[in-house]
């Protein structure tokens, strides 16, 4: 195997041109990178599959949500920070295998062979922008859909987009005349996808309203959820319900408090930390269990990785795993065990004792009138949109 990456998919890739050494910035290895290359060769064999079988009479029982299910695990698992771990990405690997020799079998298609992704890295520089652009596209797509998929919501589309988007990256031909058309049309189903997620998140937990969220620790066991699965959220705050533990949100996952849903519970008190880049130094000294649901897990120092949990998409070698079951007893017997604070703690008590959110589309659009009056009394004077994730730069 090669001891040697490449990878250039993620905004913080070394020197802003690409990790080519033995890790990337985000700590995965050469290793895992191949890994995760493979297995993006695989899905593209199984897209080449699923768009051979459309053609074939009774394709809608052969091509089911098993197909879509792998192809969007297995593109979400292999976003920056997400999986560690060559052995589930081999397993998700033999999942898209499997799924591809099934549907060869049950439609008498022939089952393509994987796609080597060097075709892809060494080919003439447009064709490698864009095939790129439609990938990592198709990756921030996966993951919106697995969001929305694990609450019982999809979109046929968007699932069919993801296997044709995957199937053109192995067409050699392809210019950019045909690249550029594709990837515009990535982002088209991205913005249908999103509105997938918004109608999942909205009519499941409710429509977010502003909401001051405490990042005071309180005394006693609690547990700390980051991500952004609020499915996820939501069973370890049923599971420990009148266990004496307390919830708290971490980085992406602070807009939850804002959901109706959630002020139900009175267990879940307050957010913990700033951005998900200095998780590092602000669990080193937590007593208290951390579970990863899905995106943004940093390698976890020896200081707390005996606290780590994932679930979901969500991997790294030795860590405690919570596997599809769902079964976050060990995550609160864990909070038990190591008791929390014994007085109110702030951690990065610098950023203020509270912070506000649930300033989505319904909030921003039901007082729509009022921030036209201010701006046209001059009382309000710029606007400034956040896009992405929390910046690692001050600023």
């Amino acid at each position: 195997m090669d001891t040697t990456m490449f990878c250039f998919q993620c905004e913080q890739t070394a020197g802003c041109a690409g990790c080519m050494g033995a890790a990337g910035v985000c700590g995965k290895t050469a290793a895992t990178a191949q890994v995760q290359d493979e297995l993006t060769g695989a899905l593209v064999g199984l897209a080449l599959t699923v768009q051979a079988a459309k053609a074939a009479e009774g394709v809608k029982a052969a091509v089911c949500d098993e197909a879509d299910n792998v192809t969007m695990e297995g593109l979400f698992a292999t976003l920056t920070n997400v999986d560690f771990d060559d052995a589930s990405l081999r397993a998700l690997t033999a999942r898209a295998h499997a799924e591809r020799d099934r549907i060869a079998a049950a439609l008498g298609v022939e089952a393509a062979s994987d796609y080597d992704l060097a075709l892809l890295w060494n080919a003439p520089e447009d064709v490698r922008s864009l095939k790129s652009l439609v990938l990592f596209g198709l990756r921030g797509v996966a993951a919106y859909a697995y969001h929305a998929a694990v609450l019982g919501y999809r979109d046929e589309a968007v699932s069919a987009s993801l296997h044709q988007g995957l199937a053109s990256l192995a067409d050699n031909e392809a210019g950019a005349d045909e690249l550029l058309p594709l990837a515009l049309r990535v982002g088209e189903v991205n913005l249908r996808c999103m509105e997938l997620l918004d109608q999942a998140n909205t009519e499941t937990f409710g429509t977010p309203e502003p909401t001051q969220v405490a990042r005071t620790i309180e005394p006693g066991p609690f547990i700390v959820v980051s991500g952004h699965d609020l499915l996820d959220l939501k069973l370890v705050l049923d599971q420990a319900a009148g266990r004496g533990v307390n919830v708290y949100t971490h980085g992406e996952l602070l807009p939850a408090h804002a959901y109706p849903l959630f002020k139900q519970y009175p267990h879940l008190r307050g957010n913990l930390g700033t951005a998900w880049q200095n998780q590092r130094e602000e669990f080193a000294n937590l007593p208290a269990p951390i579970l990863f649901t899905t995106n943004c897990l940093m390698p976890p120092a020896a200081s707390y990785a005996d606290r780590v949990f994932t679930t979901g998409p969500v991997a790294f070698p030795g860590m405690a795993r919570i596997d599809a079951n769902k079964d976050f007893g060990p995550v609160i017997e864990s909070a038990l065990e190591l008791g929390g604070f014994a007085e109110p703690r702030a951690v990065a008590a610098e950023e203020g004792a509270w912070l506000t959110t649930g300033f989505g589309h319904g909030a921003i659009l039901g007082s729509a009138d009022a921030v036209v009056d201010a701006v046209k009394q001059g009382a309000i004077s710029h606007f400034f949109l956040v896009g992405g994730c929390d910046g690692a730069r001050p600023g």
